[in-house]
């Protein structure tokens, strides 16, 4: 339905929201009513039919629980309205919108919103149900694609970016994880603070502390000096933990409880510091194995996954393979100094076939060594040579289903076998340093 030709009602208690509504409506609709009372709300769906709904959160309440918002989303739908519901909710109740969403609204709007935001908002709620949306733009340079997968990705983002919601990114090594985790940075009403990156994974217990809220000089042998931490380090903007799922369940306590009081106090100190971030976790493990308790605090899975988002494995995107190769190709060009080269028919064809367990990291390296290494300005089949660390029978069973850490798994245990078990050589062959390799194989269980 055409936007000019929408009905849409607005129901909030503030009267300067409902006059700010209107007048940005009554131009751009057919017909916009406005009401201060929700049990006004059965009379006018009696009297006539609406589009679209904007229904506030919260009325009159001094607690923001949502409820009111909840129930009168819920008597929408027992009234029989087809209505599309669009919740209005303040800044800070962006975890109640989010469960709005999955009890059958729409979409939200966050006060103070921008008006082009609104009227798009309203647009798309009034698509047809199974009309393709119109595509969505890459919320950053670096992440592209054209799949379904990634255009809903980009949906997504462009709705929880400017929201401070927590944000869990799921997929496999290599989806690039981190990137969405920067795309939600630099489309945040925090792109001007900080955006402060941890190897959660890599943390041993001595350093978790330490490193995530600082320490006092004399806390600990080598502290020299009094050092903030990450927490600290990301005040004003986003703090980002990486393979968080690999945290043991003695540090994932003591990130809860900084998590719930958003503060930190430093090793050797007993003055809490507040700080304010924005947190995004990413992990290559499986929800499923992150919701068993003996590995993963559910209450803590509870506090960072507001929103989720799976990145999906380049090989259920075939369609992203070219575009992806056509970026990676022209970025080395530039790098090494030589001429953009093109791919022939025959190497797009063989990249799109390849099963790529190693993901759009894996595709990255290929064009690089290709880039490096082609003598014609036209890349061919032959120029393309996939990672010795993913053989034919890994890739194979990637293109099965089998998981990525199954493989990773596999892998690492041919490549030791075939040293006699020196840690050493089997790291290098497999481009690893000796701590990294340890922390796979304990990853592993191995």
């Amino acid at each position: 339905m055409n936007l000019r030709s929408a009905s849409v009602l607005v129901l909030d208690d503030d009267p300067d929201i409902l006059t700010a509504v209107r007048l940005l409506l009554k131009t751009q609709v057919r017909e916009v009513t406005v009401e201060r009372r929700p049990e006004a709300l059965p009379n006018l769906l009696a009297a006539r039919s609406f589009d679209v709904i904007l229904l506030d959160m919260n009325y009159h309440s001094a607690v923001n629980t949502g409820n009111e918002g909840f129930f009168w989303l819920k008597r929408i739908k027992e009234l029989g309205s087809a209505a599309a519901v669009i919740m209005i909710t303040a800044y800070a109740d962006i975890e109640l919108a989010v469960r709005a969403l999955k009890e059958g609204a729409a979409d939200f709007v966050v006060k103070p919103w921008h008006n082009d935001k609104l009227l798009t908002t309203i647009q798309d709620a009034l698509r047809p149900a199974g009309a393709a949306p119109a595509p969505a733009a890459p919320a950053d340079p670096d992440l592209l694609g054209s799949s379904p997968a990634m255009q809903q990705i980009f949906r997504t983002l462009e709705k929880v970016a400017p929201t401070d919601a927590n944000v869990l990114i799921l997929g496999e090594n290599g989806t690039g994880k981190d990137l969405v985790a920067q795309a939600v940075h630099r489309a945040s009403r925090r792109a001007a603070g900080p955006f402060v990156k941890v190897d959660a994974g890599a943390l041993t217990p001595s350093l978790f502390e330490s490193e995530l809220f600082g320490h006092r000089k004399g806390a600990f042998t080598d502290a020299r000096e009094d050092r903030a931490g990450r927490f600290e380090a990301a005040n004003g903007g986003t703090l980002f933990l990486d393979e968080i799922g690999n945290l043991g369940l003695a540090q994932q306590a003591k990130l809860l409880t900084a998590l719930q009081s958003r503060q930190v106090t430093r090793l050797g100190s007993n003055q809490a510091i507040p700080v304010d971030i924005r947190l995004i976790c990413a992990t290559n493990v499986p929800l499923s194995e992150l919701a068993d308790e003996r590995r993963f605090r559910k209450d803590l899975l509870y506090r960072i996954n507001t929103v989720e988002l799976l990145v999906p494995p380049l090989r259920s995107r075939p369609a992203d393979v070219a575009v992806l190769a056509r970026h990676f190709a022209a970025q080395y060009a530039a790098k090494y100094h030589r001429p953009a080269p093109t791919l022939s028919p025959a190497a797009l064809r063989k990249l799109e076939h390849y099963a790529w367990p190693g993901n759009v990291r894996e595709l990255q390296y290929t064009i690089e060594r290709a880039v490096i290494m082609a003598d014609a300005a036209e890349l061919q089949p032959d120029d393309l040579l996939f990672s010795q660390l993913e053989p034919a029978s890994t890739a194979s069973a990637a293109a099965e289903g089998l998981t990525l850490s199954a493989v990773e798994r596999n892998a690492i245990l041919r490549v030791i076998e075939k040293h006699g078990g020196n840690i050493t050589r089997a790291a290098q062959e497999l481009g690893l340093t000796r701590t990294a390799l340890y922390r796979r194989l304990n990853k592993h269980a191995l």
